[in-house]
C-alpha cells in the first residue's frame, strides 16, 4: 500500500511533467474520477500547463497555469503515477496526454485511487516528514490511544501507514501498545526524529517496504537486531509486528 514514501516518489515523478500543455484527458472512470462526470476535469484542465506539484502525507495535488484549477491525485492502495510508459488497457484509470507526445497515467490495478478537481485536503492533519515538535508533541502525545494507532491516525500527522509505522516503533524501541499520554517529552521527541529519519531512508530507498523491519515482518520472522521472535498482534485495526524484548 503506498505510503508517505511512495507519495513523494509519486510526487517527483510529477515535477517531469511540469509545464507541458495538457492537450486531452480521459477522465471516463467515473469511480476513480468522482464525484466528476465523464468530461468535467477534461474540460477543466485541458490546453493548460501543469505548473507545481505539491504532496501532505499521502494526498497530491498539482497546480495548473493562468486561472485553472488545483487537481488532486491520490494512489489508493496500489497506485502509482506513469510517466510516458505504454498504455495498460486495464489499470491506467486517469491519464494525462501532453502536446510533445508525453503522458501521465494514474496506474492502479484496484481502482481505489483518485482524481478530483480543486482537493479538499482541510481534514488531513500535518505532514509527518516536516511536522514541527510542537506540532509533534501535542498531536500524538495525548490522550489513552495505542501509539501505533496513532501515528496511523491522518487526522493527527499524515503520511504514516502500516510499514512505517512498525518500522518506526521498532527503530525507535517504543512498544506499539504504548498510551500516547504516557510517552515522556524525551521520548515523543526521539519518535520524531525517528519517524523523519524512516521516512528520509524509505524515500532514497524507493518506499516503505524498504524498512529494516519489513523483512521479518512475517510469523516466523525475528527481530534483526536481537534475533527475539516477533510478536504479532492487531492494534488500530492493523497487522502489527514488534521485538517483546527491545520494545518497552
Amino acid at each position: 500500500m503506498p505510503e508517505l514514501p511512495e507519495a513523494e516518489r509519486a510526487r517527483r515523478a510529477i515535477e517531469r511533467v511540469l509545464g507541458r500543455r495538457i492537450v486531452a484527458v480521459d477522465d471516463s472512470d467515473t469511480y476513480v474520477s468522482r464525484p466528476h462526470a465523464p468530461g468535467e476535469i477534461a474540460d477543466a484542465i485541458t490546453g493548460r500547463r501543469l505548473t507545481a506539484a505539491h504532496r501532505r502525507g499521502k494526498f497530491l495535488w498539482v497546480e495548473t497555469d493562468g486561472d485553472g484549477p488545483e487537481l488532486g491525485l491520490h494512489l489508493g492502495m496500489a497506485g502509482r503515477i506513469a510517466i510516458d510508459e505504454p498504455p495498460h488497457e486495464r489499470w491506467d484509470r486517469f491519464v494525462l496526454e501532453f502536446e510533445d507526445g508525453s503522458r501521465l497515467a494514474l496506474r492502479d490495478r484496484r481502482r481505489l485511487g483518485r482524481a478530483v478537481i480543486a482537493p479538499d485536503f482541510s481534514h488531513v492533519g500535518p505532514d509527518a516528514a516536516e511536522v514541527s515538535r510542537e506540532q509533534f508533541r501535542d498531536r500524538i502525545g495525548r490522550g489513552s490511544a495505542p501509539v501505533k494507532a496513532r501515528l496511523l491516525d491522518q487526522k493527527a500527522i499524515s503520511g504514516v501507514g502500516n510499514l512505517l509505522a512498525d518500522e518506526i516503533l521498532w527503530q525507535a524501541r517504543i512498544h506499539p501498545r504504548r498510551r500516547t499520554g504516557d510517552l515522556s517529552t524525551a521520548e515523543l521527541d526521539e519518535l520524531r526524529r525517528v519517524t523523519r529519519r524512516a521516512i528520509r531512508n524509505a524515500i532514497r530507498r524507493g518506499g516503505a517496504h524498504t524498512g529494516e523491519l519489513i523483512p521479518h515482518r512475517e510469523p516466523d520472522g525475528h527481530c534483526p537486531r536481537c534475533g527475539s521472535p516477533l510478536v504479532s498482534g492487531r492494534i488500530g485495526g492493523r497487522m502489527t509486528y514488534w521485538c517483546p524484548r527491545e520494545q518497552v
